[in-house]
């Protein structure tokens, strides 16, 4: 099946900067229904008010980080399918294992550029 490239996408991050770049990264991808959230908490109030194809959340953020925001979202009948890549500073390997178990589709590590992050939208939605 073909990716829809005018799927909504919700890019979460508390550094508005970050927020910036990843909105760039996908336009440059083709990928223009962006929203944005601050943190995990305003992020599964986006989430659970609209249906997304795709979350790409950082994982340090407060009061919510990332990674409570994963568990929210697979503890939630409606929306746990929705597919989601955790973007981190750390390569702890702790970390990415902590994400799989809760069930992330895909993880990146900061920096990144346009071919990385294509590649692991890719793995995670098919060819486009």
């Amino acid at each position: 099946m073909a990716v829809d490239m005018g799927m909504p996408i919700l890019i979460v991050d508390d550094y508005k900067t970050m927020l910036r770049i990843v909105r760039n990264l996908l336009k440059q991808l083709g990928f223009n229904n962006v929203d944005e959230a601050t943190d995990g908490a305003m992020a599964l109030e986006k989430a659970r008010a609209k249906q997304y194809g795709l979350i790409i959340s950082d994982w340090n953020m407060e009061p919510m980080t990332g990674y409570e925001f994963l568990k929210e979202v697979r503890a939630d009948n409606v929306i746990k399918n929705t597919p989601f890549i955790m973007v981190t500073a750390e390569s702890k390997t702790d970390n990415v294992i902590a994400a799989k178990k809760a069930g992330v589709n895909n993880y990146i590590v900061k920096p990144f550029n346009a071919a990385t992050l294509k590649t692991k939208l890719v793995a995670v939605l098919g060819d486009f």
